[in-house]
């Protein structure tokens, strides 16, 4: 680590900076499982069938997939400030995600999931790059603290269901409410840090480019073995707990719902701490041994939950929490990773790209259980999972050998 870098971080107002940007993004990404957290209610108001019931969360993918293509083409992280651009996406997202209170037919709902998953495109990445204006030597650090809280704040609407008698338009009014503090959060507070980052636009003509590299192919490799598991995992862990507390024949009621509804808060949130740690031992470690190991533990999760089905929900929670640790404690780095890959003309291009197959591919993962549980069951669905991590960790390995064989060369 260069003196350089080390200076860099210096400015008394980084830590300032990185936590108002920490509870902006958890305030911000509430609105993402909004819906999914309530979708037992939905599920008895429209009569949705389990692959319905996955769309909730599927659409929103989708319209964050869309919503951050319009912003590569159209630069508009570059034309906006980042304050600017960060506040009006998330109180549009605030004002769509509300929308959901006020309609009685599932197919506009998906509508405005979709909106609200397009809105989300500015408040997610954003954030991740106005992190790193105020940090370099701590870089990881400072990204994974993002990361982690954004990943507490998608595990919001959990904590919100679990409280009695909490119903869906509490749950759905609460993280719009939460979307526009953040809204006016970043809007009045925020400015980039010393180090911002030059113009770095999506171009049609820099595909071929990135494609061509097999560094940043095998680091999107990685990346998408990650998200095949990851999203698949949050939407239908709620779920799988439920099922797991049914088996035991507890009687289903307000109690038990909401102490699910706490563990599936838990199960999520707990990524935020497991992000932070990744930050931290990316930044110690370096970032291939760190994505290794959390994909394997996490894949490891993901092969022994099985067995903690219909048991104590101290075991199964315990073990999902595990499970909810390591699964995203190694998100922020694959971004990083993939900056290392490609020449730094490319960069806009190349992350647009990797970020835009990972949240396509989740869309598969996540219909994908459904089907699984109407064949073997809940206690044998998430299994299947543990194929991301083993094809990420292959992937990462070929390119830590592919990177010695370049430098011995």
């Amino acid at each position: 680590m260069s003196g350089t870098s080390e200076i860099a971080d210096r400015d008394p107002r980084r830590w300032e900076m990185l936590a108002l940007l920490a509870v902006a993004e958890l305030l911000g990404m509430s609105l993402w499982f909004a819906a999914s957290a309530v979708a037992t209610q939905f599920v008895a108001r429209w009569s949705l069938s389990p692959s319905q019931t996955g769309w909730l969360t599927t659409i929103v993918q989708l319209g964050f997939v869309c919503g951050t293509a319009m912003a590569a083409l159209l630069n508009l992280a570059d034309v906006i400030p980042s304050r600017r651009f960060f506040a009006v996406a998330a109180l549009s997202g605030a004002v769509v995600n509300a929308g959901l209170v006020l309609t009685d037919r599932f197919g506009l709902a998906l509508v405005l999931r979709f909106a609200t998953g397009f809105c989300l495109a500015g408040v997610y990445p954003p954030a991740m790059k106005m992190a790193s204006t105020w940090f370099r030597a701590r870089r990881g650090l400072a990204i994974g603290t993002v990361v982690g809280a954004l990943t507490v704040g998608k595990a919001t609407p959990y904590l919100v269901h679990a409280l009695p008698s909490a119903g869906p338009q509490l749950v759905i009014l609460v993280a719009s409410a939460c979307a526009a503090t953040a809204a006016v959060l970043i809007g009045v507070f925020y400015r980039d840090g010393p180090y911002p980052f030059p113009p770095r636009p999506f171009a049609w003509s820099l595909v071929q480019t990135v494609i061509e590299q097999r560094e940043w192919r095998l680091a999107t490799s990685g990346y998408l073995g990650h998200m095949f598991e990851l999203y698949s995992f949050w939407t239908w862990i709620p779920l799988f707990l439920a099922a797991s507390v049914a088996a035991q024949s507890v009687k289903p009621g307000v109690a038990s719902s909401g102490i699910v509804s706490m563990v599936a808060f838990g199960t999520i949130a707990v990524g935020g701490l497991g992000c932070v740690w990744g930050g931290l031992a990316a930044d110690a470690r370096g970032r291939e041994r760190l994505v290794m190991l959390a994909m394997a533990l996490s894949g490891a999760c993901s092969l022994l939950i099985p067995f903690a089905f219909g048991r104590s929900l101290w075991l199964v929670g315990t073990l999902a929490w595990t499970w909810g640790f390591f699964v995203i404690a190694d998100s922020a780095q694959f971004s990083a990773l993939v900056t290392e890959a490609v020449p730094p003309h490319t960069v806009g291009t190349a992350l647009t790209i990797q970020t835009s197959l990972g949240f396509l591919l989740t869309m598969v993962s996540i219909q994908l259980v459904p089907p699984l549980v109407a064949i073997v069951g809940w206690r044998w669905a998430f299994p299947v999972l543990a194929l991301g991590p083993a094809f990420g960790i292959a992937s990462i390995r070929r390119l830590v050998s592919f990177r010695t064989t370049r430098t011995v060369a």
